[in-house]
């Protein structure tokens, strides 16, 4: 029986994948390139400061810090204004009996305050939010989930964590624990394959939150 659930934050929680891929498309596309947000869905699941190392290497960018500098205020403006949950999320925590932690590659403080945007701060208590920063190393390591089942004691099996990124996945696996795919996310776009996360047979994938509470049954 399921008692404890880790989503990952970013297109798990809020659908703010989208807005990372916005916001380099933005940048980009403004600097005459032919690219649109599609292209940087690739990313999902890995720090921004990853995803900055490798496209600055794919597109030859020739300052790094001030690109950095830019597109974390592009990304921001994006954040503030058009950051928006996950489609059944509020209404899958209002239903659900599990104890909830957060674990994700995006900084704690920066979690809290989207939790705080989007009015779902009552279902996380901060202490069970863990983030890059708590850790040695990041998703797609199992740090972060680590950390997160020995701090509190939880058992492997009586725990699932949530993902949306091969990454995410590649991290819950190494740390043992099963793990549901969820594709709802605006990033998950009609041309893209879901079956990128079927790693193994550790991964059950759904695209909305009103399939998840049979699929923890199953579990």
């Amino acid at each position: 029986m399921i008692k404890n659930i880790i989503f990952d934050f970013d297109g798990v929680i809020v659908d703010s994948e989208v807005l990372a891929s916005k916001a380099f498309a933005k940048y980009f596309i403004e600097k005459g390139y032919n690219v649109n947000e599609i292209d940087f869905y690739q990313y999902a699941g890995m720090k921004t400061v990853q995803v900055i190392d490798e496209v600055v290497k794919k597109y030859d960018v020739k300052d790094k810090n001030k690109f950095k500098d830019e597109i974390f205020d592009i990304a921001l403006d994006y954040y503030e204004n058009d950051l928006e949950l996950i489609a059944g999320i509020k209404k899958f925590l209002e239903r659900s009996k599990c104890s909830h932690f957060i674990g994700s590659n995006r900084n704690k403080n920066s979690i809290i305050d989207g939790l705080e945007r989007v009015n779902l701060l009552e279902f996380f208590k901060t202490d069970k939010i863990y983030s890059f920063d708590m850790v040695k190393n990041p998703k797609p390591a199992p740090d972060i989930y680590l950390k997160a089942v020995e701090e509190n004691n939880l058992i492997n099996k009586e725990t699932v964590i949530i993902e949306d990124s091969l990454v995410g996945v590649t991290a819950a696996l190494a740390a043992g624990i099963k793990v549901v795919g969820i594709t709802a996310g605006s990033h998950w776009h009609s041309s893209r394959n879901v079956n990128e996360l079927l790693v193994n047979s550790d991964v059950m994938i759904t695209n909305n939150y009103n399939n998840l509470d049979q699929i923890l049954e199953d579990f």
